[in-house]
Parts: C-alpha cells; sequence; structure tokens
C-alpha cells in the first residue's frame, strides 16, 4: 500500500469517531472534504449534489441516511463506511489511473459471480433452472477472483444464481477472507435464518438485496406459493439484528402495476429496506417466455414513477436500464461490471450470455482485454439516447455484431442461444421503445450526475 493510501487509512477512522459524534451535523461536512480529495470530476459532481441533499432536513436522502444510525448494527455500519466509501469508491477511484497507464483500460467498479446454478425456486422465465446443481465455483475459485480483483483495485463483488446462499458457508469464509472488500448478494431470501443473520454480525461486510416481484400473489404466481411469507419472515429477522438489507425486483408486463405504485414503496420502506434495485423481464434462454416483456409505456411509466419516488421517498433505488443516463449508457463489459457465470465462464452481462473466456484458463486481466470484452467497451455507448443503454433490449444489432465479429460462444451449455434468435426477441420492444425514449430525451430528461 502506498503512503496515500496509509493516509487514506489512517484517516478514516478520525473522520468516522467525527462522524459517528454528530452524523446529522458532521456528515454533510464530511462530505464536503471528500469532494476535493476526488480524483475524477464526475465523482465529485455525485458527492455534491448528495451533500446538498443532506443538507435539506426535509430531504429523504436525509431521513435514509440518518436511518443507518438508527436502524443499523454500529460495527455493521462502520465496516460498511470503510469498505464501500474508503474502499469500492476513493481506492478504485484512485487505482484506475495505474490501470490505464499499465493495462490500457479502467478496472470495473465491481465483479458479479455466480457460486452456483443451483436454486431451491423454480422461477417463471429463469434462465438458471434448468442447470440444478451442476454447476459451481469452489471456494478457490471464488477466491482466484477476488483475491486479483482487489489488486486491480475492485472492492465491489455481488453474488447471483441460481441461489447464492445455497453456498452459505463459502460465501461467509470469503467476506471473512476479505474483510476489506464489500459484499452483495440477489437472493430469494428464503434461505435467511436466525443463524445466518449472526453469520452476516460476524463477517459485517455482507448484505442481501432479496428478490420479490411486488405483493403476495405476484411474488408466489413466479417463485412458487409461500415464498412471499417466507421473505417476510426473512426481513423480520434481519430488521431485529438491525441488518441491512434491501429488495430486488423484476418487473415484467404482468407487475408493473403494482410494483410502481406508492404502496408499494411505502411497503418496502416500512418493512425497514434500504435500498431497491429495480430490472425489467428480459426473454434470456431458449424457450424463455417474451409475453412477459414490458411494453414502452410500462417501461415509460416506471421511469417516471422512479424518479418521482427519488424526491419523497427514503429509499435509494437503482433502475438497471432506465439509469442509463447517469453513468452515460451500457455499463457492463468491464466498463463498470461484468459478469463470471458458475461454470467460469466471463460474459459481458448478466443478460449477456456469450463469452471468449473463462476464468479457468485466463486471469482477470487477460478477461478484461480479450477481443470480446475490448469490443463491447470499443462501442459503448451504444446510442446517443442514454435511455437506450442496453446492445440487447434497445440497440439488438449491437450485440449480434459484437458476438459474430469476436467469434464469441454462448455460455448456455444446456441449450446454447443463437445470437440473432436472441436479438430477434428484442427488435419489436427496441422499435417501440425507441421514439418514446426519444421524446423523454429531448424533452429534458434528468441532469447527468
Amino acid at each position: 500500500m502506498d503512503i496515500k493510501m496509509k493516509t487514506v487509512d489512517m484517516g478514516f477512522s478520525k473522520a468516522y469517531d467525527y462522524l459517528e459524534r454528530n452524523p446529522e451535523e458532521n456528515l454533510p461536512k464530511l462530505l464536503s472534504m471528500v469532494e476535493k480529495l476526488m480524483p475524477q470530476k464526475e465523482f465529485q459532481n455525485k458527492y455534491r449534489l448528495f451533500r446538498e441533499a443532506l443538507e435539506d432536513k426535509q430531504s429523504p436522502w436525509h431521513k435514509l441516511i440518518l436511518s443507518l444510525w438508527s436502524d443499523i448494527d454500529s460495527d455493521i455500519r462502520k465496516t460498511a463506511f470503510r469498505n464501500f466509501i474508503v474502499n469500492a469508491f476513493f481506492k478504485w477511484s484512485e487505482k484506475q489511473k495505474e490501470n490505464e497507464a499499465k493495462l490500457g483500460f479502467r478496472a470495473p467498479w465491481a465483479i458479479l459471480m455466480d457460486p452456483t446454478s443451483a436454486c431451491n425456486l423454480h422461477c417463471t422465465g429463469c434462465w438458471a433452472a434448468e442447470y440444478g446443481n451442476k454447476l459451481n465455483l469452489s471456494f478457490d475459485d471464488l477466491d482466484r477472483i477476488v483475491e486479483p480483483g482487489k489488486e486491480l483495485g475492485i472492492y465491489m463483488y455481488i453474488f447471483s444464481g441460481g441461489e447464492p446462499l445455497v453456498r452459505r458457508e463459502d460465501i461467509i469464509a470469503l467476506c471473512l477472507k476479505h474483510s476489506d472488500a464489500m459484499f452483495l448478494a440477489f437472493t430469494n431470501g428464503t434461505l435467511i435464518d436466525s443463524d445466518f443473520a449472526d453469520d452476516m454480525l460476524r463477517v459485517r461486510n455482507f448484505v442481501p438485496a432479496i428478490s420479490v416481484e411486488g405483493f403476495e400473489s405476484a411474488t408466489d404466481a413466479r417463485r412458487g406459493e409461500g415464498t412471499f411469507r417466507s421473505v417476510l419472515k426473512a426481513v423480520a429477522i434481519l430488521r431485529q439484528k438491525k441488518l441491512p438489507f434491501g429488495f430486488s425486483c423484476c418487473y415484467t408486463s404482468k407487475n408493473t402495476e403494482c410494483i410502481g405504485s406508492e404502496e408499494y414503496f411505502d411497503w418496502m420502506i416500512d418493512l425497514g429496506a434500504k435500498f431497491c434495485w429495480f430490472f425489467t423481464y428480459m426473454p434470456v434462454g431458449n424457450g424463455a417466455p417474451t409475453d412477459l416483456m414490458v411494453s414502452a409505456e410500462q417501461r415509460a411509466n416506471m421511469y417516471d414513477v422512479i424518479r418521482s419516488f427519488r424526491k419523497t421517498k427514503p429509499i435509494f433505488t437503482i433502475d438497471f436500464w432506465n439509469d442509463g443516463e447517469y453513468v452515460r449508457g451500457c455499463i457492463a463489459g468491464g466498463r463498470y461490471y461484468f459478469h463470471i457465470n458458475a461454470n467460469g465462464d466471463a460474459e459481458p452481462c448478466a443478460f449477456i450470455h456469450y463469452s471468449d473466456s473463462n476464468i479457468h484458463e485466463k486471469s482477470l486481466v487477460e478477461i478484461l482485454s480479450s477481443p470480446l470484452f475490448s469490443t463491447y467497451r470499443k462501442n459503448q455507448p451504444f446510442n446517443c439516447n442514454h435511455l437506450r443503454p442496453c446492445p440487447l433490449l434497445d440497440n439488438p444489432d449491437a450485440l449480434v455484431e459484437i458476438v459474430k465479429g469476436t467469434s464469441s460462444s454462448s455460455t448456455d451449455l444446456a441449450s446454447p442461444e443463437d445470437v440473432e434468435e436472441l436479438s430477434e426477441k428484442c427488435v419489436e420492444k427496441a422499435e417501440m421503445w425507441a421514439p418514446v425514449a426519444d421524446e423523454i430525451w429531448e424533452k429534458g430528461h434528468e441532469v447527468k450526475i
């Protein structure tokens, strides 16, 4: 660790102690100091707007941040502050100058990885359902991703699957070994019990994002009877032990009215969720139903709803597609993140199941330098309208050109999907969304931060 990073680590304890004395008064002051340290202007702007929101005591951001002191265990809060703010943002940002000079590219902010293809549920439209417990990354495999990842400055790791908590023992062991990193898991929540919550308290650097499809009828319709009640039980345990958690919502043609309602947002907040990550349904995999894809009107409504509630509701929300304007388009392909499936195949995105590299054969640097990833990044953004960021859902011809141009292969071992057939499923929706997105963009989208 160089002198500057040692200084950052030494300053962390003092800064946090200062914050703990009076978080309401001192957090804006601390963020003001952080702004001056951030090496990249884009992050300075984010910190500035965040600080300004906190200074407004009527702001939902003000209420949300203060709830971290009333609702979250103090040791968890301190670890998250260090690992997420100091390591995953500041140290990552600092490391990118060196990476560009040495490697010719910036390392992504996060790596999404699947410990297993196994799952205890069988959700409609899920591509993992056909695999069962056939594919797994061992603990050593996972460790060989995180260890060199941190050398590139990556301190944020996200688990998906399958159901990642099928491998809960290895996940906890990984969190313990890499106590300076932050780990998040997209989980159905049904395997979270009191013992696992105690493990979360012990490691302090693991946060679940629990997948729900709406209220009980909608969630159980897609995930199986009794799933919603299991989620509520898990949430009660997490809240009782003062553990942070959020939700992950896949909006489809069947549930946007529910998920986009004020009642639903208030329900998540009342349960104690601190964030919600929204995704739209993608017809990935041969035989995946296309009728669950949202219409242009439904997608536009979610765009409006999420932005509206950001101004009034104390919950942090991310819309994976519709927030492209904040990050200048697509974040995948190693630009800000990429995906490693349970077979070790490195894919540009969790929804783009094509690869030319595998972690059992190549290092992270070799993967990020591969033709697929290099071409993917070179073509970003895929559209000058960042409300049409995706090379599959919004610009389907783009994915075909990339995959065929790099001789990449489908990673679906059970039923390989031709990229042209996959893209064809998205053409109609892309054509319907284009004029709607263009109208929003031209009228004046959100100020880019």
